[in-house]
C-alpha cells in the first residue's frame, strides 16, 4: 500500500528513479543512401549525440542499443571512445523494430522502474522532452512526447482525397517513449504473435486498449531520416551555438 501511495502522491525530485533505456538502431538507413547514425554531426556521429543526450539524463540509469550486426563493433568503439558509461550493451536487432525493440527490452535491468525507447537517429532530443516523458509515465505507466501537426493532413485513395482530417485533433509522435516494461514486454510480444506491423512502441501498448499520455514535444527533437533531415539539425545546432 505504502508504495502504491507514493506512485500517486509522487516523490521529490531528488528521489532516486530508476529508467532503463533502449535505443533503437538498426534501421537500414535506405532513405538516407548511407548509414545515417555514423554520419558526423557538427562533429559528432549522430548516434553519438542520441547517446549522450540520454547518458546525461539523471533518470536514466542504463542505456542498451541494439543495432545491425554489422555495427556491433564500431558503435561499441564509439561508446569507448566517448566514454558512454550507462550503455551496457550493444546486441543485435531483428528484421523489424518490434523485433529490435524487444530484444533490448529483454537485456534491461529487471529493478527498472520504466523503460524508455530512443530512435538512435534523434539526437537533439532535449533533457526536458526526456525526463517529461519519464516522469509522465511514472504516473500512468505509458507516455511519450508529441507536438501538433503543423500541415493540414488528408487521407488518399488511388491519388485522390477522400477525407481531410481535424488538424487540431492530430499530433506527431516522437520518442522516447516510456512505460511500465512489463507492460512493454507484453504489448511486444503481442504484437508479434499477431503479426501487426508497428512503426512505434505505442501502438503496440495502444492494440491493448491502453491509453498513452502525450507529453510536451519539441519540433528540433526531429528524426534522422533524410539528408534534408541532417541539413536542418546542422542549421539547429549552429543556432543553437550562436545563442
Amino acid at each position: 500500500m505504502a508504495g502504491l501511495l507514493k506512485r500517486i502522491l509522487g516523490r521529490d525530485r531528488g528521489e532516486a528513479l530508476r529508467c532503463s533505456a533502449v535505443v533503437a538502431a538498426a534501421g537500414s538507413s535506405t532513405r538516407m543512401g548511407e548509414d545515417k547514425l555514423l554520419l558526423p554531426l557538427n562533429e559528432q556521429p549522430v548516434l553519438v549525440r542520441t547517446l549522450r543526450a540520454l547518458d546525461r539524463c539523471p533518470y536514466i540509469t542504463e542505456i542498451v542499443v541494439v543495432t545491425r550486426s554489422d555495427l556491433i563493433v564500431p558503435v561499441g568503439q564509439l561508446c569507448k571512445d566517448y566514454a558512454l558509461g550507462k550503455v551496457t550493451k550493444v546486441i543485435v536487432g531483428g528484421k523489424t523494430r518490434t523485433r529490435s525493440v524487444l530484444a533490448g527490452v529483454r537485456e534491461l535491468d529487471p529493478k527498472a522502474e520504466l523503460a524508455a525507447v530512443h530512435d538512435g537517429a534523434r539526437p537533439l532530443v532535449s533533457q526536458a522532452v526526456l525526463e517529461g516523458a519519464i516522469l509522465r509515465a511514472r504516473e500512468c505507466g505509458a507516455a511519450a512526447p508529441a507536438v501538433p501537426v503543423k500541415d493540414t493532413v488528408k487521407r488518399a485513395k488511388d491519388g485522390l482525397v477522400s477525407a481531410t482530417l481535424e488538424r487540431s485533433e492530430l499530433f506527431a509522435v516522437q520518442t522516447p517513449q516510456v512505460f511500465e516494461p512489463s507492460l512493454l514486454k507484453a504489448a511486444l510480444s503481442k504484437a508479434l504473435e499477431d503479426g501487426a506491423e508497428l512503426t512505434d512502441d505505442c501502438a503496440a501498448v495502444e492494440r491493448l486498449g491502453i491509453g498513452v499520455a502525450l507529453t510536451q514535444g519539441e519540433y528540433r527533437n526531429l528524426k534522422i531520416t533524410t539528408p534534408e533531415d541532417m541539413a536542418v539539425a546542422e542549421a539547429l545546432l549552429a543556432q543553437w551555438d550562436e545563442a
